[in-house]
C-alpha cells in the first residue's frame, strides 16, 4: 500500500465541493488525516477565495493509475471543467504532493495553499527545496498571504474524524 499526501482546492461551492471530495476518495482509498481547512485569496486571479485541505490517503496503486483510475474520476464527479486558464475558479482540484514520502512536483513547496495545509497532518516532513521542515516553511509562506482556519468544515467526514 501507497502512503499519497493529497492537496485539495475548491473556489466553486467550496463549502458542498471539499466535503464531497473527501467522501468520494473514501470510495477509493482510505483516508487516514485530513488537515485543518484553510481559506485563501485565488492565485493568479481575482476569482473567489479558495478553500484548500491535505488528506493522507491509502491506496494500492501507483501515480498514473491514481490520477486516472481516482483523482480524475472524482474531479469529473464534481463537475470539474478544464481550460486554458489554469487559474479558473473551479469545484475541485485534487494533486498529489507526495507519494510514498517523495514530493510529486517542487511547485508545491513554494504554495502556502499547499505547504499549510501538509504542515497539519505532515510536520515532519521536510522541503525538498530548503531542506527545512514544512512547519517551518508554512511559517515563512504564510508571512506573505492571507489565509485563515476554517473550523469545522470537514467535522462531519463520514461521522469520524481522521484528523492528525
Amino acid at each position: 500500500m501507497h502512503q499519497v499526501y493529497l492537496s485539495l482546492g475548491s473556489n466553486i461551492e467550496p463549502e458542498t465541493n471539499l466535503p464531497k471530495a473527501i467522501n468520494l476518495l473514501q470510495e477509493y482509498g482510505e483516508i487516514r488525516k485530513f488537515s485543518n481547512v484553510w481559506e485563501s485569496k485565488a492565485v493568479g486571479s481575482a476569482g473567489p477565495n479558495f478553500l484548500n485541505a491535505c488528506a493522507l490517503f491509502i491506496t494500492p496503486l501507483f501515480p498514473f493509475e491514481l490520477k486516472e483510475q481516482v483523482i480524475h474520476p472524482v474531479e469529473a464527479k464534481l463537475d470539474r471543467k478544464r481550460s486554458e486558464d489554469k487559474f479558473a475558479p473551479r469545484t475541485i482540484d485534487i494533486d498529489m504532493i507526495i507519494f510514498d514520502n517523495k514530493s510529486c512536483n517542487d511547485k508545491f513547496w513554494t504554495q502556502a495553499f499547499v505547504v499549510v495545509p501538509l504542515a497539519d497532518i505532515f510536520p515532519e516532513f521536510q522541503n525538498p527545496l530548503t531542506q527545512e521542515r514544512i512547519p517551518e516553511t508554512a511559517t515563512r509562506l504564510r508571512q506573505g498571504v492571507w489565509m485563515e482556519t476554517r473550523p469545522n468544515l470537514l467535522s462531519s467526514f463520514n461521522g469520524n474524524s481522521p484528523k492528525a
